[in-house]
């Protein structure tokens, strides 16, 4: 019988040091991935070519990196379905990129990504292709964090890079209601049921950021408007009230 050999007693200790250092490691919460790209889906329940767009941000919003948000807009209601979840101001918002781009139209579905980089909504390849591009232009350059504090939401937005300190924006939180399948009864998709995530539910300005780090602290309760149930912090310029690049994201909870 070939006998057990024991490691010297230090030894031990010391692996059992390092095994017990590896366990609270693993057992660290990880840090939440930096947002790299923002994606906008501007969609509507009375537009046919839309549920093609649905599974593309479905999947995007899986995606650690990503803010995926749908934007339902309310130019297609008068098709014979009115739009359950559609809102003036996403139009509105739409409107202004296309106005910021010289496009004379809108359309559905299409996506804006990080507020410079457009795209039909289901065309996946298309899609992908933006966010790598942005990516490799610097993507989200100023950091953005939001977190639960009690019954408040702080919110803190970096410096800019010192490359591009002449950049400005706004500060927005977006109230977004996580999910929600609806049955579409009349119109093009009538008997079809359109099943969304993260849909933006409104728009507040929380204040202008001119390049330095600034912090603000909202109610809860201003994030759970209507039926939203978490949030997004947007840092976005603008060019004569029109929206422009985004510069920096956060998620909020369960996003």
């Amino acid at each position: 019988m070939t006998p057990r050999l024991r490691a010297p007693i230090r030894d031990r200790r010391a692996l059992r040091a390092a095994v017990l250092a590896c366990a609270a490691l693993a057992a660290m919460p990880a840090r939440a991935e930096p947002v790299r790209a923002v994606v906008e889906l501007f969609t509507s329940q009375g537009c046919g070519a839309c549920r093609a767009a649905d599974p593309v941000l479905r999947d995007l919003a899986r995606k650690p990196g990503v803010v995926a948000l749908t934007l339902p807009v309310t130019y297609w209601d008068y098709l014979g379905w009115k739009d359950t979840l559609a809102l003036r101001p996403l139009t509105e918002r739409q409107r202004a990129y296309a106005r910021g781009r010289g496009a004379r139209q809108v359309f559905t579905p299409q996506v804006v990504v990080d507020g410079n980089g457009f795209a039909v909504g289901s065309d996946r390849p298309a899609l992908d292709r933006l966010i790598r591009e942005a990516c490799q232009h610097g993507g989200l350059p100023v950091p953005v964090r939001g977190e639960m504090k009690g019954d408040r939401i702080l919110v803190e937005v970096g410096a800019a890079p010192e490359a591009k300190t002449e950049i400005r924006g706004d500060v927005w939180l977006v109230p977004v209601l996580r999910s929600r399948a609806i049955a579409i009864q009349a119109g093009e998709n009538g008997g079809r049921t359109a099943t969304y995530v993260n849909v933006v539910r409104g728009m507040q300005r929380l204040g202008h950021w001119t390049g330095q780090p600034i912090s603000f602290e909202v109610p809860d309760a201003q994030a759970h408007i209507a039926d939203a149930d978490s949030w997004v912090v947007l840092l976005q310029g603008a060019a004569d009230g029109r929206p422009g690049r985004i510069f920096g994201a956060a998620k909020g909870p369960g996003l």
